[in-house]
């Protein structure tokens, strides 16, 4: 076997790889590490689901192995260290999802401003006191310069927004700014002014905790947030006491941890804070570039004998294709054939 799929790539990736090398798919092994072990000691090249962890001990029993993969951004789950030592590949498609994700926080941004609507969708009278917010003239503040970030501001420029923002790795001399039309300000500056915060920061352990009680104490009030970030970007305790006194009007975030807003965490129960699980990137076209994404570059590295380009993180650095060898129209497969995660 050269390539095993914990995870699916779409009908026509899979088949197109099925062409070129022996692949099979077995999700079950993704939750039994003796059986993967077993049954990979010749595999050349792994694509692996969210929640499976890649450690050193794992890949001792993987001496064939030349690249692993996933279909989603981040590499929190992966041992980069270990697979440098390996010259292993490692392979995420972390520019597939990117406009999924800024569709994701404008409707999201849409819902809160106009509550109303969700609640004569669920049958409930319109409260006299949720008047709608329009988003036209409003300014949002968009904490993080994540690729989604770039995608967003365009969407809200578009609309009319005002926009400011916040990054703690982004010198505020730095020209994306201008280019993406938004106002750089301090963090203070960043709560204080906008009437709605977006979350798409890239989480580093240095971040935990990041938006904490001195952050939030600086909010205008009534204010609203949406995320796709870490949920160990938050001090829950903070965020919960921000929801509870007006700080925060309502909050949808994305993908939160499964501990996140569990039985003993003080944000369990909050009627104004609303979790979804990672909708974001749950979309037919991230999914197709993401499978594409994967496969070709996943062919490339196995394919590749001399190993002399070493270990390297092959990142989607630039927007995907649609268009790619072997892609069809959306309408030519269905959601149920996806096997979404």
């Amino acid at each position: 076997m050269d390539i095993l799929l914990l995870d699916a790539l779409v009908p026509e990736a899979t088949a197109w790889l099925e062409t070129r090398h022996n692949i099979q798919y077995r999700p079950e092994l993704a939750d039994d590490l003796v059986a993967l072990r077993k049954a990979c000691y010749k595999t050349k090249g792994i694509v692996f689901p969210r929640q499976s962890v890649v450690t050193r001990d794992l890949l001792d029993f993987l001496p064939k192995l030349k690249a692993v993969a996933r279909l989603h951004v981040g590499t929190d789950n992966t041992d980069l260290e270990a697979c440098k030592e390996r010259d292993i590949k490692v392979i995420h498609a972390s520019s597939a999802n990117v406009r999924s994700n800024a569709e994701y926080l404008l409707s999201t941004l849409l819902l809160l401003y106009r509550r109303g609507i969700v609640s004569s969708l669920v049958g409930r009278k319109h409260p006299t006191q949720q008047m709608g917010r329009e988003l036209y003239g409003s300014t949002v503040g968009i904490l993080g310069l994540a690729p989604t970030a770039h995608t967003l501001a365009g969407m809200l420029h578009g609309l009319g927004v005002r926009l400011i923002g916040y990054d703690p790795a982004v010198h505020h001399t730095a020209p994306i700014w201008e280019r993406l039309h938004i106002q750089p300000v301090t963090l203070p500056e960043l709560m204080s002014q906008s009437g709605a915060i977006s979350v798409q920061m890239l989480y580093a352990a240095r971040y935990r905790g990041f938006v904490n009680s001195k952050l939030l104490a600086a909010c205008k009030r009534h204010q609203i947030w949406v995320g796709i970030s870490r949920s160990h970007l938050f001090d829950e305790g903070a965020l919960a006491e921000a929801l509870c006194d007006g700080r925060i009007e309502a909050c949808i975030l994305d993908g939160a941890d499964a501990s996140f807003a569990g039985k003993t965490s003080p944000l369990n129960g909050l009627k104004n804070l609303f979790i979804t699980p990672r909708l974001g990137s749950h979309t037919l076209e991230a999914r197709l570039r993401s499978s594409w994404y994967v496969a070709h570059r996943m062919h490339e590295a196995i394919s590749t004998l001399d190993s002399s380009s070493g270990f390297g993180q092959l990142p989607s650095s630039e927007p995907m294709n649609l268009e790619l060898p072997g892609a069809v129209p959306t309408s030519q497969w269905g959601e149920s054939e996806l096997l979404m995660r």
